[in-house]
């Protein structure tokens, strides 16, 4: 049976996350323990208040650090993805996961990932909602039409569901228009930035420096990527990519459709939450989605695999 790896972005992370999984089992504690970050990662994952956890900069390296600790947990039982994929974060550690980075290189990019997007957020007034139930052409159609303010779809999560962000003022007035449509549900997210956008191009700028002293590994197996839902295209780099993405729109139901297409069967969410699945349910029924997060899932997951 074929399977994927999804990996889970910012919005997933909890107060305590991983802390029964340190406690359990040696690999993941030697991630944790082994982490080369300017700031105690145990301390921020596990005893950290949500608000604090919650801001970009502590969030983006803590979720990073739980996904290669799960991966490190699967590798010693000896499970490989057939494919993986992420997130917007998540796509780090779906790059990490197919072995593009090692640990000393992927942990310190992605907490300098975060404190880039941390510093280009501050002082705009932004706004991120998600939008139920509307089509995604008569959704970028709204927006589209909002002149006087900016304002995006930032992410086109799976069928049904997808994120508007950009100024206050403009997601606002894309959510009035969607209730004149008749849209019954807008959920306000809880986010530090306008992620996504053209205003993390300053972050996007920070990283392309970093990648140049970065080395980058091959894929031992194929990454889906947020930009194209498409494995690497000739042409293509995976610095280009990741310089892309974090000021572009993102793709994850394209790319749930893609792995339905390769004849992908199921599905393994990895992460704190269990928000990808929700989008593979809604997206590509026909696939079984589970999802580690914690020492009670990971166990149910072993067995499913051993199967």
């Amino acid at each position: 049976m074929k399977t994927a790896f999804l990996f889970a972005g910012q919005g997933s992370q909890c107060e305590g996350m991983g802390k029964d999984l340190y406690e359990k089992y040696p690999a993941f504690r030697r991630i944790i323990d082994g982490a080369n970050l300017e700031f105690d990662l145990k301390k921020m994952m596990f005893e950290t208040p949500i608000e604090e956890l919650s801001v970009t900069r502590n969030t983006q390296p803590c979720m990073a650090a739980f996904g290669a600790g799960v991966l490190e947990i699967l590798k010693e039982e000896g499970f490989a993805p057939d494919y993986v994929a992420g997130l917007s974060l998540g796509e780090y550690t779906a790059l990490y996961a197919s072995g593009v980075f090692d640990l000393d290189t992927f942990l310190p990019l992605v907490a300098f990932r975060g404190k880039v997007m941390d510093a280009a957020a501050q002082g705009i007034d932004c706004k991120m909602s998600a939008v139920m139930g509307m089509e995604a052409d008569a959704l970028k159609a709204l927006c589209d039409s909002v002149k006087d303010s900016y304002v995006t779809v930032s992410n086109f999560n799976c069928t049904g569901q997808y994120v508007i962000c950009g100024e206050r003022e403009g997601v606002e007035a894309v959510e009035a228009l969607c209730k004149e449509q008749g849209v019954k549900r807008i959920v306000p997210l809880k986010v530090s930035g306008p992620f996504h956008t053209r205003y993390m191009k300053p972050a996007a700028d920070e990283l392309a420096g970093y990648f140049e002293n970065v080395t980058f590994g091959e894929m031992k197996c194929p990454v889906i990527f947020n930009r194209t839902a498409k494995p690497l295209g000739e042409g293509e780099t995976i610095a280009g990519q990741l310089i892309e993405q974090v000021q572009s729109s993102i793709y994850m139901e394209d790319t749930i459709k893609y792995l339905e297409a390769q004849g992908v069967e199921r599905i393994i969410e990895i992460g704190p939450g269990k928000t990808l699945c929700g989008f593979v349910k809604r997206t590509a029924p026909s696939m079984t989605g589970y999802a580690i997060t914690d020492v009670e899932s990971l166990e149910a997951v072993l067995e499913e695999l051993r199967k």
